[in-house]
């Protein structure tokens, strides 16, 4: 997820760390990860007995009620504590989930006098994310994760969240809004506008395959992450293990093939989705193969037939969608996703359309690995 925000002055930070510790408790505030929706910040306190801990400012526009957001993350981080009370993961290895840190003066959050929301969470220490997959044994970890994540809030009913982000990964309402836009917006003309827009006629078709399924009842609503990628996931500095999953805003019921394709779409594409060289874009089976090694021995104890049946389908859906998002926001003037240039987005939409081409082209070998690790 993207979407166009301002960044908040040194002593508005100070300010807000300070109601999450006592005053003249805060050493140093600094800008942490490079995430597009939040403001993030890493608090480090004066005294050696406090943590440091993660300082966000909710982007309002996006996430329109913040409180719901807090609410989805204390569900799902006291179900998930509760869980590895009962039943830790595997031996040997640690999972932490980020807890909701209260302000001083009792409240999850804190609100400024200009109306921005502030929340803390706790930090995950001797980790890292990472922006790339590194080699097979991350990617192993990075599925080992998802799935952990995902059988943790498996038994966690989906109505006990708020949906946060009404239509989120609903392709045909990405569709209809880019229909709606190109009717009006019509002067745009480009060889590679021209490409754009014969790949989403050409496919647009499939654009409802998941809602299909969930609407005859093959799929059903369960807890997501929202946005599963690489660097949503903290690797141990030391054991290059995975210990977490960070950024927990997006949590919502949805089906899981969103954050599965979501996942694979941005780790299975080695250059990035902001590289310029769109015509080059491969789909990486081998890194596609160690993520579901990691994740589906995991996944397997709560996945149905079905949700196997419709992997390849969200695995080739989600690039296109994204491209889809993309491709509008150009359309419209750039108004959602930061673009550093007038093309930006139209780029970004190319480099997913060339995603899921590949995808597309290997369909045989993909299905292949998901039926051999069934």
């Amino acid at each position: 997820m993207d979407a166009q925000t301002k960044k908040p002055g040194c002593q508005c930070l100070y300010a807000a760390a300070e109601r999450f510790l006592p005053q003249g408790e805060v050493a140093e505030v600094r800008e942490y990860g490079n995430g597009n929706i939040n403001d993030t910040f890493l608090v480090t306190p004066s005294g050696k007995d406090t943590k440091r801990f993660i300082l966000q400012r909710i982007n309002t526009s996006v996430f329109r009620r913040p409180d719901l957001v807090m609410r989805n993350a204390r569900t799902v981080t006291e179900h998930v504590e509760g869980r590895l009370r009962r039943e830790p993961v595997a031996e040997g290895r640690r999972w932490e989930t980020p807890r909701v840190l209260p302000a001083l003066d009792g409240r999850d959050c804190w609100i400024d006098p200009g109306g921005s929301f502030w929340r803390a969470v706790s930090f995950i220490e001797a980790a890292r994310s990472h922006e790339v997959v590194e080699d097979m044994d991350h990617a192993r970890e990075v599925g080992w994760a998802l799935g952990t994540f995902h059988s943790l809030v498996s038994d966690l009913a989906a109505e006990r969240l708020a949906d946060t982000l009404e239509g989120f990964h609903v392709t045909p309402l990405y569709l209809r809004r880019y229909d709606e836009v190109l009717t009006i917006e019509c002067a745009r003309k480009s060889p590679e506008m021209d490409y754009a827009a014969r790949f989403v006629s050409e496919r647009r078709s499939r654009a409802a395959v998941l809602e299909n399924a969930r609407d005859s009842g093959m799929l059903r609503l369960r807890p997501i992450h929202g946005d599963p990628k690489v660097n949503n996931v903290m690797v141990d500095t030391a054991t290059r293990r995975a210990v977490g999953m960070i950024d927990l805003d997006t949590v919502k019921p949805g089906l899981v093939h969103y954050d599965i394709g979501d996942c694979l779409r941005s780790c299975c594409n080695p250059p990035g989705e902001e590289t310029e060289r769109w015509e080059s874009v491969r789909f990486e089976t081998e890194f596609c193969k160690a993520i579901l090694q990691g994740y589906l021995p995991i996944a397997g104890a709560f996945l149905t037939g079905y949700d196997y049946e419709y992997l390849f389908d969200a695995i080739r859906l989600i690039p296109f969608e994204l491209g889809l998002r993309f491709l509008t926001d150009y359309l419209e003037g750039n108004v959602y996703f930061k673009a550093r240039h007038e093309e930006h987005n139209l780029v970004r939409s190319l480099v997913q359309f060339k995603l899921a081409e590949s995808i597309e082209s290997q369909e045989t070998a993909i299905r292949s690995l998901i039926r051999e690790m069934r």
